[in-house]
């Protein structure tokens, strides 16, 4: 990798940090580009260098932030159910300490993909995630052959997506994170028993 590529990382990468810092104190609606270059030290010019408009951050966000999550995921050291609880429960974990605000952005983005950079979504990006895990599982070994491994992907994600909405409505009243635990607890292991080869 040149210097100027390696430069150019950075660049995304603070104006993603300022971005976060922003949006989840004030929310998009409230954040200019302006902003955001300012908090960063670089021209307004510079941010539509790497993003076409002010919405398209966060998809982005949604990417950087969560990316190293599934590659924990995919590396942690245990058995697939395991590998699920500790995707699902750090992703609401991970969502909740990130803000209020930031997850509203993220839902409204889910609810409306027009406002997307070519209509991806985080849900998009989120579902091949869960859907990765699992496709990795069958190919180890640890899940079965004939496990339905999209009807299993559209649950969990619906779940992980259900409980955000609701704590994103809540206003954040309860915690993301435990009541993803108690599901995983509850709900995940008797529901992927049935496929774990014995």
């Amino acid at each position: 990798m040149t210097n100027r590529q390696i430069a150019a990382m950075e660049t995304r990468k603070k104006l993603l940090e300022a971005a976060k810092n922003i949006i989840c104190e004030k929310g998009l609606l409230n954040t200019s580009v302006e902003e955001i270059t300012k908090a960063c030290g670089v021209s307004n010019g510079t941010f539509y260098t790497y993003f076409k408009r002010k919405e398209d951050i966060v998809f982005a966000l949604g990417g950087y932030m969560y990316q190293e999550l599934y590659e924990q995921a995919v590396a942690y050291e245990a058995g697939i159910t395991e590998r699920l609880v500790f995707y699902m429960t750090r992703f609401a974990e991970y969502t909740e300490k990130s803000s209020l605000k930031l997850c509203q952005e993220w839902v409204r983005n889910a609810v409306d993909p027009d406002i997307s950079p070519e209509g991806k979504t985080k849900l998009c990006a989120d579902i091949a995630a869960v859907r990765g895990l699992l496709d990795d599982a069958v190919q180890k070994g640890e899940l079965k052959k004939d496990t339905p491994v999209e009807l299993l992907t559209e649950t969990f994600t619906d779940v992980l997506y259900g409980q955000m909405l609701c704590w994103d409505i809540s206003g954040g009243t309860y915690s993301f994170g435990e009541r993803t635990g108690k599901f995983c607890e509850n709900f995940l292991r008797p529901i992927i028993a049935p496929y774990l080869k014995k």
